[in-house]
Formats: structure tokens, C-alpha cells, sequence
């Protein structure tokens, strides 16, 4: 039966990345956390990964919160150098 669920390093650190966004089925992550238990490397992998995507989530969400654009005086200089080039 755990035939079945024996996947390689890098099955595993697919289906890791797949389950970060949703995209994993029921059994692909079972097979996942199935070779975490038993191997050191795939496991702080998936670790080191959640890490990565909680820092991004809250930079993105302060991102979110900034206005990025030019201030009108920049918006007419820049309107007055593209004309210049053309």
C-alpha cells in the first residue's frame, strides 16, 4: 500500500509548490507528507518555502497599500521629453 504513496525528491518538491498555491490534489498531498516524514532535505524545503511565501504575502500586502505613480509635475516633464525625442 505505501508503495503507492513512494515518490521521488523532486515529485516532492513539485507537489510542495503546487500545494503552496492550491493546485495539489487530496492524494498528491498525502504523498507529499508522506515523504516529508522520511526525508530531512524535502522537509526543510517545504519549510524554508512557507517562509518564503509569508514574507512575500506581507510584502505584497504593503505594496498594495502604496500609491506608485508620478506627481503631475513629474507627469509633464516626462510628456515634454518624449515630444523633444519626437
Amino acid at each position: 500500500m505505501f508503495k503507492s504513496f513512494k515518490i521521488t525528491c523532486d515529485e516532492a518538491t513539485t507537489i510542495c509548490d503546487k500545494a503552496q498555491y492550491g493546485e495539489a490534489s487530496f492524494v498528491e498531498k498525502l504523498k507529499l507528507n508522506w515523504h516529508i516524514l522520511v526525508c530531512k532535505i524535502c522537509r526543510m524545503y517545504s519549510h524554508q518555502n512557507g517562509i518564503l511565501t509569508k514574507v512575500y504575502k506581507n510584502q505584497a500586502v504593503e505594496c498594495r497599500s502604496k500609491k506608485f505613480s508620478l506627481s503631475e509635475d513629474d507627469k509633464l516633464a516626462l510628456k515634454q521629453k518624449i515630444k523633444e525625442i519626437s
